[in-house]
């Protein structure tokens, strides 16, 4: 574990009565890395990510991101400290513009937060809106309520909100579920965009994308880490493929 580490897990477990849905997981990500969970349904990715995000705390083990203990810190101090997540299902404001959504992502991130003075077309959080527009590719569908939005386009946004207060580490689960073929190469090129320095942990199905898009790879398997390494070394896992991916992938 190094210095320069952005997340550590130190023998993080989290049982619910007699389950064990997380048993014993300890591992390190670089600040700046981009990491795959991988594992089938059931392996504990979910549950790991709710453990990290203070949703479901660990009940055993100890977390730490970038050097400070966050095990018993709640949620939303931990969204303070630059740690965000993308949930399975969509956590959106329907009936709101997609312009709405990303400023109040921005605005519940900045200090003025509790303000009721209406923030300007000048005001900060408002031209951090329009760049999150401009990352996420979502401009020219800016001013749409997000219930019109195409099923990627509405990933797009999760993620741009997510990006909103600019965070050191995000938790994405699951972004391409559900996609189009054209809306996955359009995740691919949103995820490979992001800045180098900002580390992330990505659960995904879809091993063409988890692979092409990540530096290292963790396999879980009932609860607990089967394999470390690179996507190269992953693949080629024989253990892996017989689990994962019935042979050869």
């Amino acid at each position: 574990m190094a210095s320069n580490d952005a997340l550590v897990l130190q023998g993080v477990s989290r049982t619910f009565g007699a389950l064990r849905a997380v048993d014993d997981v300890t591992l390190a990500v670089a600040a700046g890395e981009r990491r795959a969970v991988l594992g089938a349904n059931g392996a504990g990715k979910t549950t790991l990510f709710n453990a990290i995000t203070g949703d479901f705390p660990p009940t055993a083990g100890r977390i730490r991101f970038f050097g400070e203990d966050i095990t018993e810190l709640p949620p939303h101090e931990r969204i303070r400290k630059g740690l965000r997540r993308t949930y399975q299902s969509s956590l959106l404001f329907r009936e709101l513009s997609v312009r709405d959504n990303l400023f109040l992502a921005v605005r519940g991130m900045s200090r003025g937060r509790y303000s009721f003075v209406r923030a300007g077309a000048a005001h900060a959080t408002r031209l951090a809106t329009e760049e999150l527009l401009e990352r996420t590719r979502l401009s020219h569908v800016a001013d749409e309520p997000v219930a019109n939005l195409a099923h990627g386009q509405q990933r797009q946004l999760e993620i741009g909100m997510a990006l909103a207060g600019a965070p050191r580490l995000i938790l994405f689960d699951e972004p391409a579920a559900g996609l189009s073929p054209a809306e996955r190469r359009e995740l691919v090129a949103l995820l490979t965009s992001l800045p180098s320095h900002m580390s992330y942990v990505l659960i995904e199905h879809d091993l063409d994308i988890a692979l092409r898009v990540v530096e290292r790879v963790t396999v879980m398997h009932n609860g607990r880490v089967l394999r470390e390494g690179t996507p190269a070394e992953i693949e080629a896992d024989t253990q892996v493929q017989a689990i994962y991916m019935g042979g050869k992938h």
